[in-house]
């Protein structure tokens, strides 16, 4: 309900009752959002390890309710010039972007008496606006020049192209490669967004391009891999990826693979990175393959196919929140006590992290023995006295005997710091590729999944170092060419410095 204040009638009576409805009115709609926000909560903590598009559905439903919600209360709101009272301060606008600024000039002549008006102050609103991205067409003019004693003509070189004959820029590529896979906007959908702008782009126009842009980028991918199985930690996880099978009208899965290199839990130096691999199958070759020449500790889930990886050379280290994990839903569930305790005695050893996150090696290995060891041995305790409790076949037993026959392996992160407690930044990587493959629906090819695998390494990694994706490609794209092979690692997002 809107109001205008400056039409309401002078009742007393009126006035009041009108004041009680607008507040039911706003209370309600305050309850109904909060309880649609716990919704999408619990939703989404179920979306994520799982694939049940239902479940997608759902938060796109409520997602969609939570809008109008919100937009129903904003309307509910009283139309006056005078500030609610409790409002909060509005945050100011970013300084960073550009300002245009529009003179509402009054009079310059006094209403009253006729006098001139002098200036005596401003009163300056800002206001937030969006100008739609548009296109631009760069002619590049090369004069050529004419010697009149000897007929010798000169012209400057034609510049590198990123796609050599071709018309697209690099901020255009740099723009189509994040659109698809940082946005999750298919090539369709975009041809389709551009043909609004009267700009002719055909999907298979730009599949060409993002083609030779992967290749163009390959080096950088290289040297990104070099930089992540350098390290001597690593979080590991696959998710599936469908895979267009030509003439077959269907379907099959191929894998993505993530290898993460993220120091900054222990105070590294490195800086953060994503390395993504694609694989037609989930052998267990492929991560064995992937880390042939990697030495050190590597974090990942239960999946056996990781256990051929295990050896003199690579240690295993398991997730704790696939532990936490299945004792959650189980209480989510059915409420039960048991996985509340679970879940409970698994938030202490969390709550130590929270406390030594960024710390030093030594110092979080110290913290770690004498306040997470006596909870770890308190917990493997609990858990094997409570396994002959309960029925065998019950998913409180799978999960118990889920996290005692991976024990050795939990407790690794006691004795050095430089190791985590979980693999989530893994899974945080895996995210955007989740949230794509809905949109998306498939990879064309084996060679499409490489693509993609290369892509999505480097927008990741770019977004791990804090760097705009869009704006460190097309400055990658631009230089690359001509850059030094032998100084490609000067061209990796952590050394991107923006204009």
């Amino acid at each position: 309900m809107s109001i205008d204040v400056a039409s309401l009638p002078d009742d007393v009576a009126f006035l009041k009752a009108l004041l009680v409805e607008v507040d039911a009115d706003r209370n309600a709609h305050k309850l109904i959002a909060e309880r649609l926000k716990i919704q999408l909560a619990r939703l989404r903590r179920m979306q994520f390890g799982s694939s049940s598009e239902k479940i997608t559905r759902e938060i796109e439903q409520l997602e969609l309710a939570l809008e109008e919600v919100e937009a129903e209360a904003a309307a509910t709101r009283v139309t006056s010039p005078r500030a609610e009272v409790g409002k909060p301060v509005r945050q100011p606008l970013p300084d960073h972007l550009p300002r245009e600024e529009v003179l509402h000039e009054p009079a310059c002549i006094c209403p009253d008496c006729g006098g001139p008006m002098r200036r005596i102050g401003d009163d300056i609103t800002e206001q937030l606006d969006y100008v739609p991205a548009s296109f631009r067409v760069i002619r590049h003019v090369r004069p050529k020049l004419g010697c009149r004693a000897c007929d010798r003509i000169v012209q400057a070189p034609l510049p590198s192209m990123p796609v050599e004959r071709g018309k697209p820029g690099a901020g255009l590529l740099a723009h189509i490669l994040v659109a698809k896979y940082a946005d999750h906007l298919p090539l369709y959908r975009q041809s389709e967004i551009y043909a609004r702008e009267g700009v002719d782009l055909a999907r298979s126009t730009m599949a060409d391009w993002v083609g030779r842009s992967a290749s163009l980028l390959e080096p950088l991918v290289d040297a990104l891999a070099r930089h992540v199985t350098g390290g001597d930690t690593l979080h590991a996880d696959d998710t599936p990826v469908p895979v267009l099978a030509p003439g077959a009208g269907r379907t099959r899965t191929g894998r993505l693979w993530v290898y993460v290199r993220d120091e900054r839990g222990h105070g590294g130096s490195a800086p953060p990175a994503a390395l993504f691999r694609y694989a037609p199958d989930r052998k267990g070759e492929r991560p064995v393959a992937h880390l042939s020449g990697f030495v050190g500790h590597v974090h990942a889930d239960g999946y056996a196919g990781f256990n051929k990886l295990y050896g003199n050379r690579i240690a295993e280290v398991a997730c704790m929140a696939h532990v936490r994990r299945k004792f959650f839903d189980i209480h989510a569930a059915n409420g039960s006590a048991v996985a509340r305790e679970a879940f409970d005695r698994i938030a202490a050893l969390y709550a130590v992290e929270d406390d030594i996150r960024g710390a030093p090696p030594e110092r979080r290995r110290s913290e770690r023995q004498t306040r997470a060891g006596p909870l770890l041995q308190a917990l493997r305790t609990w858990l094997e006295t409570t396994l002959p409790k309960l029925s065998r076949k019950s998913d409180l037993a799978i999960a118990v005997r889920y996290a005692l026959s991976r024990w050795q392996a939990l407790g690794r992160y006691l004795d050095d710091g430089r190791l985590e407690i979980d693999n989530n930044a893994a899974e945080r990587a895996l995210r955007g590729v989740a949230l794509g493959r809905k949109n998306w629906l498939f990879a064309g090819s084996d060679k499409g999944g490489e693509r993609a695998a290369a892509i999505y390494s480097l927008i990741e990694t770019a977004k791990l170092n804090g760097v705009d994706p869009e704006a460190w490609l097309r400055d990658t794209i631009n230089r690359i060419a001509d850059h030094p092979n032998r100084q490609i690692d000067d061209l990796l997002p952590w050394n991107y410095r923006a204009a």
